[in-house]
């Protein structure tokens, strides 16, 4: 009896080898495997459980189409589609508890879209050549997905490669016996933070959100948190979400690849789940720690906060626009959204004598809240700073009056 199978992804005409290699890999600890053909000019050296036929069709298109497209582009493009859909399909009804691809840059460019086809919690392994590469845009990677070098691998099995291979064939098969996948018995709640240095109202709020019988999960606003907490948020995971650090959405409008995507503060309205919204953090701009701050950010307040990531201040204009697309994207939700605006600060850093302390900008911020926040959004504003005690007061306020109407639900 074997007890986890995982999906073997790659294009098994030129890659035949390796694939082989990494399912006798999975088969040996005592695993189970598919494999799943996504080429498209050559055949395998023997079937596949899943033919590049199969993908193709599940993509609404054959392999003679893609041929007769000309590019190897729009070929791959209509792989990664079939593949993604028969991935979920497969995940869905108990088929497949993992997924393992192999690839190039092709290769990699078919696996971002399987691992974001696949839900938080399905192990995902990628074996790249550009794995870890500044090719690949924060955008589209899967929120828990993993990627390991495919190093001096093209054109046949090696003693270096079969290091990547085969810790990759181990690590995805341990991830699906050892995950706990998500499933709480107790409605959860989506927050937002960022590191209790920069903001901490969640150390009080968390242990009164449980005691009300609530599970908290808390996510890091640094681009791939705000991913992951968008991702349960799009699937309808969360009872209430409390999105209170929104740097992220700062810094994809000006541009910082330290971003939660596109959909940033779009998913829970979507889905139908009450959010309560506070703009923590949202006066600042972040970049890699190994980037130049750009020149028109030279002359702001500055905070270097590690190695990793260093921020700038926004200035008035680029705080009004920020508070003018909080607005937008609420306004696109049908459900309830209530914003608290704390006057007097939005992250530790903002107090007067520190790094961030830009009065004027964040007067302008306010002012631009004010005019914005209307109808059908509820609005409250607060003198006080965002990690002062009448913040958390008014969150649970908020909650509790949600609770008892009904607006959250109390069981799942």
């Amino acid at each position: 009896m074997t007890d986890k199978t995982i999906l073997v992804v790659g294009t098994y005409d030129t890659k035949n080898d390796e694939l082989e290699y990494m399912l006798e890999r999975i088969t040996a600890m005592g695993g189970d495997a598919l494999s799943m053909d996504i080429s498209v000019l050559g055949d395998p050296e023997k079937p596949t459980d899943i033919s590049k036929h199969d993908v193709a069709e599940a993509a609404g298109s054959s392999i003679k189409e893609a041929i007769d497209s000309g590019s190897e582009n729009i070929a791959m493009q209509i792989m990664a589609k079939g593949a993604s859909v028969l991935a979920a399909r497969l995940q869905e009804k108990g088929k497949i508890d993992g997924v393992v691809i192999l690839g190039g840059t092709m290769g990699t460019d078919v696996a971002l879209d399987i691992c974001q086809a696949l839900p938080l919690g399905v192990p995902k392994y990628v074996v790249s050549t550009v794995s870890f590469s500044p090719l690949i845009e924060p955008a589209r990677l899967s929120a828990d997905i993993q990627m390991i070098l495919w190093a001096g691998g093209l054109y046949g099995l090696n003693s270096v490669c079969k290091a990547s291979l085969s810790q990759a064939a181990g690590a995805v098969l341990g991830a699906a016996r050892a995950v706990e996948p998500p499933n709480s018995v107790k409605p959860l709640i989506g927050m937002t933070s960022l590191g209790t240095s920069c903001l901490k109202y969640m150390k009080p709020l968390k242990p009164e959100l449980e005691k009300r019988g609530f599970e908290v999960a808390i996510f890091h606003a640094t681009g791939m948190g705000g991913m992951a907490y968008e991702s349960i948020a799009r699937s309808g995971g969360f009872a209430c979400v409390m999105d209170f650090a929104l740097p992220e959405l700062g810094n994809f409008l000006a541009g910082s690849v330290i971003n939660g995507g596109d959909d940033r503060m779009l998913n829970a309205g979507a889905a139908g789940i009450p959010q309560i919204i506070a703009p923590g953090c949202l006066d600042l701009i972040d970049f890699a720690g190994w980037q130049d701050i750009p020149e028109q950010y030279l002359d702001r307040p500055f905070h270097a906060h590690n190695r990793l990531i260093k921020s700038a201040g926004l200035n008035a204009e680029e705080r009004r626009e920020t508070a003018r697309e909080i607005a937008k994207r609420l306004k696109t939700s049908d459900t309830p959204a209530h914003v608290i605006l704390t006057n007097e600060g939005i992250e530790e850093w903002d107090r007067v004598g520190q790094e961030a302390h830009d009065p004027e900008a964040f007067d302008a911020f306010c002012d631009e809240m004010r005019k914005q926040m209307t109808h059908p959004i509820a609005f409250t504003e607060l003198d006080c700073h965002i990690n002062d005690a009448p913040f958390v007061q008014k969150v649970l306020e908020v909650f509790d009056t949600w609770v008892a109407d009904g607006t959250v639900k109390t069981s799942t």
